[in-house]
């Protein structure tokens, strides 16, 4: 970077894109299965446990249409498609963000009932009433 240029502040959309494109270490692996009992791409504040309570709560199963707003790399959209069946379309503004989270979709087999979306979650291109249920973890 020039000197001339100013380095993007702590938390900017620079930063989560250097995050998603870096991939995890295999320490933060590790310590994703220490916490967590798995590797299933958790990268927010949502628990697992939380998770569970939020597929009862919004009543997912198949044929329920689900938005991940602010999904990163997939955590917790993809997990909720993969154990209750629903459809999910997830969206983020970083597209580093998305592919990763296509990559794990794909990894899952879960590319028929998943689709990948890169959009603010103040500007979101879908028709009022396109989903069942909204699904949201650590978006400002």
């Amino acid at each position: 970077m020039a000197e001339d240029q100013p380095k993007p502040l702590p938390g900017s959309l620079g930063d989560f894109v250097t995050y998603y494109d870096r991939g995890l270490s295999r320490a933060e692996r590790a310590v994703e299965r220490e916490v967590f009992g798995s590797n299933a791409g958790i990268n927010s504040y949502t628990t697992p446990a939380q998770t569970e309570m939020l597929a009862d709560a919004l009543g997912l199963r198949p044929g329920v249409r689900l938005l991940d707003v602010g999904s990163g790399s997939g955590w917790p959209g993809l997990y909720l498609a993969q154990r209750t069946g629903c459809d999910a379309v997830l969206t983020d503004v970083p597209v580093a963000g998305i592919r990763s989270a296509a990559a794990r979709a794909s990894d899952r087999r879960l590319l028929g009932r998943c689709a990948f979306v890169a959009a603010s979650g103040t500007d979101l291109p879908f028709r009022s009433r396109s989903f069942d249920a909204v699904a949201h973890s650590d978006v400002l």
